[in-house]
């Protein structure tokens, strides 16, 4: 419990530290729009890269990540088929399936791996998959949707190639999938920029907030709650019964893969949609009220499966 709570209260820390610049314009009208850049542009490339260079790309396949993706693709097509009946649109359904399936695994789930599992590397398997495959389809599905992405069939096919995260990720597999090891010198101002990555996107959650509508009662009402509750309670429950009753885990395995599960979802997420200037109420109210409801959740978890 202890180690849930720690994670969230370094998150809050930061967050408010946003939210009081945000208040007091310290930054200008155009610090958010900067810091968004920053982080998406700039800082969040080179995390990945440093990231994924120095990764273990054998994680990648084990029983405990296959009930990751399988549980994040459940949660994930369970909003884009209520989105589609319910016409929000290509950009607001990508991100609101993001919120639904994609989980807080660095920030909040190293700190909540190391003190709750024991095993800060434990998450390792879940950030690389959704840096790996998540992050590229959905970035490449907001840019080929996005507008003024008018073209010719290559320029469409080349997208990802075009978009800085997908390239820090995909940049980091290939010198991992190659043994090389990056030379000091060269690697720690990369480091130094990647270190910037959180934060500021943190800062940027925080700036937000400020003059927000209170989560869930806004004009996103109905997409934020249904996210939430997939986030929240449908892919840890979804989890545990691909880990339980398929995979036939139990013990540690299993409640690891259904903590990681349980953490909500990542505030980059917010980051991304004011990229590309889509469903930034959604993607806003529903971290932090996933943030909030997955508190309880965690804690639960813990203690019924501990």
């Amino acid at each position: 419990m202890t180690g849930v709570l720690s994670g969230f209260a370094v998150i809050a820390v930061v967050i408010g530290a946003g939210y009081v610049l945000g208040w007091r314009g310290t930054l200008g009208d155009p610090g958010r729009e900067v810091l968004t850049r920053l982080a998406f542009s700039v800082a969040g490339p080179a995390l990945l890269f440093r990231t994924l260079a120095g990764a273990d790309l054998s994680v990648l396949f084990s029983s405990r990540l296959l009930v990751t993706a399988l549980s994040t693709a459940a949660v994930s097509a369970a909003f884009v088929a209520v989105g589609a009946l319910r016409h929000w649109g290509v950009g607001r359904t990508t991100i609101g399936a993001l919120c639904a399936g994609y989980v807080n695994s660095g920030n909040l789930g190293i700190p909540i791996a190391a003190y709750v599992l024991g095993d800060a590397s434990l998450v390792a398997p879940v950030l690389l998959f959704q840096v790996v495959l998540v992050t590229p389809v959905a970035l490449t599905v907001l840019d080929l949707t996005g507008a003024g992405e008018e073209g010719t069939v290559w320029r469409r096919l080349l997208t990802p190639l075009r978009n800085p995260i997908a390239v820090g990720s995909l940049t980091g597999v290939v010198v991992s999938a190659s043994g090389w090891r990056i030379p000091g010198p060269v690697m720690e101002p990369v480091t130094m920029i990647g270190n910037m990555s959180v934060p500021a996107a943190l800062l940027v959650f925080g700036m937000s907030l400020r003059g927000s509508a209170a989560p869930g009662r806004g004009l996103d009402r109905h997409p934020v709650l249904l996210s939430v509750a997939l986030k929240s309670l449908g892919q840890p429950l979804v989890a545990w019964v691909l880990a339980r009753g398929v995979f036939g885990l139990h013990g540690a395995p299993l409640l690891d893969v259904v903590v990681t599960s349980a953490l909500p979802a990542a505030q980059n997420l917010f980051t991304y949609a004011s990229r590309y200037q889509v469903a930034e109420s959604l993607a806003r109210e529903s971290v932090l009220l996933s943030t909030v409801v997955s508190v309880p959740v965690l804690v639960g978890v813990a203690t019924v499966l501990g």
